[in-house]
């Protein structure tokens, strides 16, 4: 004989009750089919009771609803010929429970004994009519009320199951049952006395436990709507896979936590029986689904992890407690004489606190409760008043082999830690089968992806990239992006997600990510623009591994790093105004990456895709002091000078770098050298000195009437009025057998930038194009200097200096 237990969302309508009967017409052995009430009627009926004792009349239309729901299901599964005794049941029993209900909004009060009552129709509707439609579709079937073999006894008034006197009932039923098929109600039950009581949540798994044991089924079938028991919650980790296999224990630690599919009372008379129990989906039937035993084989050291929302962590502390015994017995005694469960408990070794996780909706009373029954301890300063943390959620993870091996909860810790998820508090057993934390409910969704990803994925690192400024820069990074997902998949376990994207008119977000094959339709339909609003949903949306990307040159822009790395986001930037804005600045954002653990990197400020900065920071690391840098960082300046010459005009060659991307949006940045002047006083901070930008002397190669324009057809306009005075500059060169170049230096703490004579011979010379070259010398390197050099401008190339810095954060 077998037993399939069938929930809520099994037989929500008639639709899904007619795949519950096409599964048991594939069944050739003998059935116990114990359901649940339709899928959100007993909340329905819990409702009806609390509006009809508040005295508010409108219980009756929902009532109505109720009873519409049952007829009509009644008419749409049993033929008409049939449909006589099945309506007048259940009109018999709707009519009993509008006959009680309004007994409760006579006298305004919902007992809990006319609360199991009422909420038992739920499971008698149910079973009376499936069991009929059964019958209908020619199976041997019947309709059995489990309130006739389940009975129940109180204690500390709460209903336990009488296994002995049940036992016996079931047993003496089914050897008298000649029907293949028995249909009984979930949840349901009496006690001694008769009275109707109920088995609390998940009673109709209980109720399919305890017939599965009396009867010595050959398995349990729990059916639901997930395949199985899964690594993590579906609907909240997207890359959850069902477990094949899993033991009775690691079962039961997964849904003491939080996993649904079963309730954990339902596996304790199981476990004895050695009964196997089958987790299936009703919708997709031919899947495996999960099979729980007594020793299951395990391919993974976390078999799951779990969760439960809504806790509230309670705190009792005080200098009275140390070495007193006592405290923790008379701490616990208070919250099960007042029925409060206790989810998780955990004691510092010094004994001067003890930590109790409980549900946040008992959280108030308990702290009322527990403050009462120390009120003499507290009044003489043992104890402090019980200290109350709620909007909490317990995350665990789950996995029998967890005692054999080293290093898990250090691997838990680290993961959350990485992501800013901060601990509450932490239990774990002696057994090891399972690790707790407590974290802030905000955090559980990403706690759960982190920790996915770090026990279950293939090492895979998803980032998340919330990406501003989509103009050359940008449109090539998101390009870059799209080309080399499958690649960094492969080679490198990275998982680029672009999950926001603004500019300056619009901006959208998709958590889930954003097609960037289309990403320029999607963006026209997005909402305004706004660099605040950016930031906050950009926070709200609390993804793991986030990066904040930014491709502009904007001020107000570089201004909001400090709310990103403040809320573990990391920022990479080609951006050059944080890091050459007052010192003070810049060394707060260099304080909150290393504080809150979140990357700062702007490789591209210097050199464009050239590794700069990160060869920079590789010396110092490594002991090695700098003693001065030269260097072509303007790759604007260089490819303008380079195709400066007498068969062109300045304006032309200029006109030509903005076209081709060269340039800052205003050209005035580079050709003032303020842009390289910020560049070598990046380079001047990283190696540790203390300058700031009115440090750097600028010897500016522009008339100062051309300096001081107002917009680019100004600026252009006055290069064409100060021709000559470039044709001089370019003739004086040529004299000297001599290139013209923009040279940044630093040297004894001072720096400079300007335009310089560059001799035949010297490294300078024959510097291509838009190429950027740095020379560092050092004590390592002190008579032949370390060379960088390559191309320092262009849409591509910085684009690809940013992929690189989140590729590096990705490989962290």
């Amino acid at each position: 004989m077998i037993v399939l237990k069938f929930g809520g969302s099994s037989v929500a309508n008639a639709t899904q009750i007619k795949q519950v009967l096409h599964i048991l017409t594939q069944q050739n052995k003998p059935m116990a089919v114990v359901v649940s009430a339709l899928g959100e009627v007993t909340d329905a009926l819990h409702q009806l009771g609390e509006q009809a004792a508040k005295g508010d009349n409108s219980y009756t239309d929902q009532l109505k609803e109720v009873e519409a729901r049952h007829i009509n299901l009644v008419q749409e599964l049993v033929p008409v010929a049939n449909q006589s005794s099945v309506l007048s049941a259940t009109k018999q029993m709707l009519n009993q429970l509008e006959t009680i209900l309004e007994g409760v909004y006579m006298i305004r009060e919902l007992s809990p004994k006319t609360l199991d009552m009422l909420l038992s129709f739920g499971e008698l509707l149910s079973h009376t009519i499936i069991a009929h439609a059964a019958q209908a579709v020619g199976l041997d079937a019947i309709a059995k009320n489990a309130q006739d073999l389940i009975v129940t006894t109180q204690s500390m008034g709460r209903s336990l199951v009488d296994y002995d006197v049940s036992n016996k009932n079931i047993v003496t039923f089914f050897k008298s049952n000649t029907h293949k098929v028995v249909v009984l109600p979930g949840f349901v039950s009496k006690n001694i006395h008769g009275v109707v009581t109920t088995l609390g949540r998940g009673g109709s798994d209980l109720t399919a436990s305890i017939i599965a044991c009396a009867v010595q089924a050959e398995v349990l079938e729990i059916w639901t709507d997930v395949s199985g028991m899964y690594t993590a919650h579906p609907a909240i980790v997207k890359q959850a896979k069902s477990i094949p296999e899993i033991s009775y224990q690691e079962a039961m630690e997964l849904s003491h936590f939080g996993a649904k599919v079963i309730y954990p009372p339902t596996l304790q008379p199981i476990t004895e029986k050695n009964i196997p129990v089958y987790i299936k989906n009703t919708f997709k039937p031919e899947d495996t689904g999960t099979l729980i035993t007594d020793a299951a084989e395990a391919d993974t050291v976390v078999r799951g992890i779990s969760h439960i929302n809504e806790i509230a962590l309670l705190t009792l502390e005080g200098s009275g407690m140390i070495g007193v015994p006592g405290y923790s017995q008379k701490l616990l005694t208070v919250l099960a004489q007042h029925h409060i469960n206790v989810v998780m408990i955990t004691q510092a070794s010094s004994e001067h606190s003890i930590c109790l996780g409980i549900e946040a909706s008992k959280a108030d009373f308990a702290e009322q409760t527990i403050n009462e029954e120390f009120a003499l301890d507290i009044e003489t300063h043992k104890l402090n008043p019980i200290r109350v943390e709620k909007d909490l959620s317990i995350v665990a993870l789950v996995g029998e082999n967890m005692k054999n091996h080293q290093g898990i909860s250090g691997n838990m810790f680290r993961a959350l830690g990485n992501n800013n998820v901060n601990v509450k508090a932490i239990a774990q057993g002696a057994s090891e089968k399972n690790i707790t934390a407590v974290i802030d409910s905000n955090d559980i969704k990403k706690a759960l992806n982190t920790l996915h990803e770090a026990f279950f994925e293939e090492q895979t690192k998803k980032l998340h990239l919330f990406v501003t400024g989509i103009g050359n820069v940008g449109s090539k990074f998101l390009e870059q992006v799209e080309q080399q997902r499958e690649f960094l998949k492969e080679h490198f376990k990275l998982n680029l997600s672009v999950v926001g994207i603004s500019n300056s008119r619009k901006m959208i977000f998709d958590p889930k990510g954003i097609d960037l094959t289309q990403w320029k339709t999607h963006l026209d339909k997005g909402e305004a623009a706004n660099k605040e609003l950016f930031f906050e949903k950009t926070k709200d949306m609390n993804m793991r591994n986030a990066i904040f990307v930014d491709n502009t040159a904007n001020a107000e822009i570089a201004s909001t790093y400090s709310n990103y790395l403040k809320n573990n986001i990391g920022v990479v930037t080609c951006n050059k105004i944080a890091c050459a804005d007052e010192l003070v600045n810049y060394q707060n954002l260099k304080r909150l990456s290393r504080k809150y653990n979140a990357p700062f990197l702007f490789e591209t400020n210097v050199g464009a895709g050239l590794p700069i900065i990160d060869t920079l920071n590789h010396l110092i690391a490594s002991g090695d002091r700098i003693h001065s840098i030269q260097a072509v960082l303007s790759g604007s300046l260089n490819f303008v000078f380079n195709s400066f010459n007498n068969n062109t005009t300045f304006r032309k060659v200029v006109e030509q770098a903005m076209e081709e991307g060269y340039t800052e949006p205003d050209p005035k940045i580079d050709l003032s050298g303020i842009d390289v002047a910020r560049k070598i006083l990046i380079l001047a901070r990283e190696c540790g000195y203390k300058l700031e930008l009115s440090d750097i002397k600028n010897e500016s190669f522009l008339p100062q009437e051309c300096l001081q324009t107002q917009s680019n057809e100004d600026f252009l306009n006055s290069l064409d009025k100060h021709k000559e005075h470039f044709n001089e500059l370019y003739a004086s060169a040529q004299k000297e057998k001599a290139r013209l170049k923009y040279v940044a230096t630093f040297e004894n703490e001072k720096a400079s930038v300007g335009l310089k004579f560059i001799p035949v011979g010297h490294d300078f010379y024959n510097l291509e194009g838009s190429d950027n070259i740095v020379l560092f010398y050092t004590d390592r390197y002190a008579q032949q200097p370390l060379i960088v050099k390559g191309a320092g401008a262009g849409a591509a190339v910085t684009a690809s200096g940013i992929f690189a810095d989140i590729i590096r954060i990705g490989k962290r």
